[in-house]
């Protein structure tokens, strides 16, 4: 398909694309200002004194040395989140040699030039350590930054896949967006123990009705060997996107690990990142490939797909780091505009690969190019436009291909087309009310189950709903609060262990939810869900102002989050205050203090970075004092 057959673009895309473009203007113009002067500044090692160069390749054998003597060839910096605990992250353990050997076979270099910390939510689920994951984005892009600060590079390879790390990487490769940038994924691990079935065995344990040994074996049956966990969470949400802004390469994203073409397509990114930089002839720097349009091409395809709810933070910070300013209502705008076109686990039972097998990405981008969803004419690390990313990879006599993917879906019970989507909106919104400000994701939702008006049991430990579950006091129409948990309190946990028990309570008839200036993980689904609550409790938020036995009322599809009470009472009702001590000391949480400090609102993308850009036009025009900052 030739680019000048891309359709006019909806109009809610456009409308909402060019309100973060004038909204971004300045911010973005700063940016792309100070990009260009990096580059100017110099690429590549010819900036470097001799001391500094022979430093720089000391380690190197002699054929790596002698190419790096010459100044004129490219050298690939290699930023890896490699450590074989996470099942999604083990196979990048032997990416550096491969990505070494295809760039010598191009006449360039590849240094691994840092690594990255990458721990696993599944791990630090309902522990202590969780505490520390959303700060971890954070460390992710400062040891980016770390990593290629040496200035020996003239391209860099990010190898990333999941929850934290891929928008840590992205912030780190923006702030060096003079470099161009390839995303290198590792794929999902192959089918295990369908997830409705593991969800089954999890409400039983919850339940008391299996054992732990029960629930160990569904465990490790559906995770099971390296690559990305099969459900349609954070991790995968995260390839979806890098894909969608054209920083994988076409159809890449979900090709399972310790195969031939996965291979393939690691050995062809090293030669692509060889060309897109400046010694190798056709210079696409990061800066002048993600802009406005490229985040609004990985926000309509998350909301078509039912991705993860983390992202209406990380892709706020992701967007900032690029100086682009987006905010909750574009979110909420565009899903009202993107339909729901796949069904995968949590919003189905389907896992990532039967979505591969159906179509994929391929017939993915096809729907939604057609129908004018997004920005087909957005540069790529591929070297064409989003046009060749209806294509699919496949190995023809052990050399690389593409050829165009499928026109229709294999499996509309998985992915459908535009013209008969599984609902006419994303399933994404955002609640406004006396409590505050949220998200919602209601994909999973049944309809049924979309609006609750029910008294509230307030928590501030998800550990004490445990008990509160077992003694029956849970057995009841009940809103769950839980509060104190959001980026200043505790570093925001995922408060996915609490899914089980909900989901029991709901499957008993009654009318339940949940509410919380917290995070649930990207695998939760059925139990309606306020999250990410802002302002949080501790920064002044009114869910501290919450009582038990208070009226609440979520409506989902209005968007609609509110305390039933006279306005007069409610203002006058005062903050609770709540002992955190114990939250902020062991396992390293003391280390992140000053984090929690500097935490942003959720809203903002909850990091400790402040604007970048923003908050420097803001300086300037006299708005805020470097006191203040």
């Amino acid at each position: 398909m030739a680019s000048n057959q891309a359709p006019s673009l909806d109009p809610t895309v456009a409308r909402v694309t060019e309100r973060i473009r004038e909204r971004s203007r300045e911010r973005r113009a700063l940016y792309v200002e100070r990009m260009e002067a990096q580059h100017r500044r110099g690429v590549h090692r010819s900036e470097l004194s001799c001391g500094n160069l022979a430093h720089g390749f000391a380690a190197c054998g002699t054929e790596d040395k002698n190419q790096l003597k010459m100044l004129n060839s490219a050298n690939l910096g290699i930023i890896s989140a490699y450590n074989d605990m996470l099942s999604a992250h083990q196979p990048y353990e032997v990416y550096p040699d491969i990505i070494r050997d295809a760039a010598r076979g191009m006449g360039a270099t590849a240094q691994f030039a840092g690594g990255v910390p990458a721990m696993c939510d599944g791990v630090t689920q309902g522990q202590p350590g969780m505490e520390l994951s959303l700060f971890s984005r954070d460390v992710i892009a400062m040891a980016t930054a770390v990593g290629l600060s040496h200035n020996m590079f003239d391209a860099a390879l990010f190898l990333g896949v999941c929850d934290k790390i891929v928008p840590g990487l992205f912030i780190g490769a923006a702030r060096f967006g003079h470099l161009p940038a390839m995303f290198v994924p590792a794929g999902p691990m192959p089918s295990g123990l369908p997830n409705k079935e593991k969800a089954r065995i999890r409400q039983l344990f919850a339940e008391g009705k299996v054992g732990r040994d029960e629930l160990l074996e569904a465990e490790s049956e559906s995770y099971h060997s390296p690559g990305t966990c099969t459900f349609y969470g954070t991790a995968n949400s995260n390839q979806l996107m890098m894909e969608f802004m054209g920083l994988h390469l076409p159809g890449s994203s979900f090709v399972n690990p310790g195969t031939g073409i996965r291979e393939a397509l690691t050995r062809y990114a090293t030669e692509q990142a060889v060309r897109n930089s400046a010694p190798g002839g056709d210079y696409r720097p990061f800066y002048r490939q993600i802009d406005e349009r490229a985040i609004i091409n990985a926000m309509v395809g998350l909301l078509a797909s039912g991705g993860s709810t983390n992202h209406t933070m990380h892709l706020v910070a992701m967007a900032a780091a690029a100086g682009i300013t987006i905010t909750w209502d574009d979110f909420s705008e565009l899903s009202g505009a993107v339909p729901s076109l796949t069904r995968v686990y949590p919003n189905g039972q389907a896992d990532i690969n039967h979505f591969q097998a159906a179509g994929g990405m391929s017939l993915l981008f096809r729907e939604l190019i057609q129908a004018g969803l997004i920005h087909a004419d957005i540069p790529t690390v591929f070297g064409t436009d989003m046009m060749a990313y209806t294509q699919e990879p496949f190995l023809e006599d052990g050399k690389l291909v593409w050829r165009e993917g499928p026109s229709e879906s294999l499996d509309t019970d998985v992915l459908r087309p535009v013209s008969n989507p599984f609902a006419a909106t994303g399933g994404l919104n955002v609640l406004d009310g006396n409590l505050g400000r949220g998200v919602i994701k209601v994909s999973a939702v049944d309809p049924a189950h979309r609006i609750v008006e029910a008294p509230v049991k307030i928590f501030e430990d998800q550990n004490e709903l445990k008990a509160a579950f077992e003694s029956g006091d849970l057995d009841r129409d009940v809103i769950v609060v839980v509060r104190f948990q959001g980026p200043k309190a505790n570093g925001m946990p995922e408060l996915h262990k609490l899914t089980p028990y909900l989901g029991v309570l709901q499957d008993r008839g009654y009318h339940v939810a949940l509410v919380t200036d917290g995070r649930m993980s990207g695998a939760s689904g059925k139990v309606p869900a306020a999250i990410h609550m802002t302002p949080e409790a501790i920064d002044g938020g009114p869910l501290a102002k919450l009582k038990d036995g208070d009226v609440v009322r979520l409506d989902a599809d209005k968007g609609e989050l509110k305390v039933t009470m006279e306005a007069a009472a409610w203002a006058e009702r005062p903050n609770q205050v709540a002992e955190l001590d114990h939250y902020h000391v062991g396992l390293g949480r003391e280390l992140f203090g000053g984090f929690r400090h500097l935490a942003m609102r959720a809203e903002e993308g909850a990091g400790v970075f402040g604007g970048f850009e923003a908050d420097d036009l803001a300086r300037q025009q006299g708005q805020i004092h470097d006191e203040d900052a």
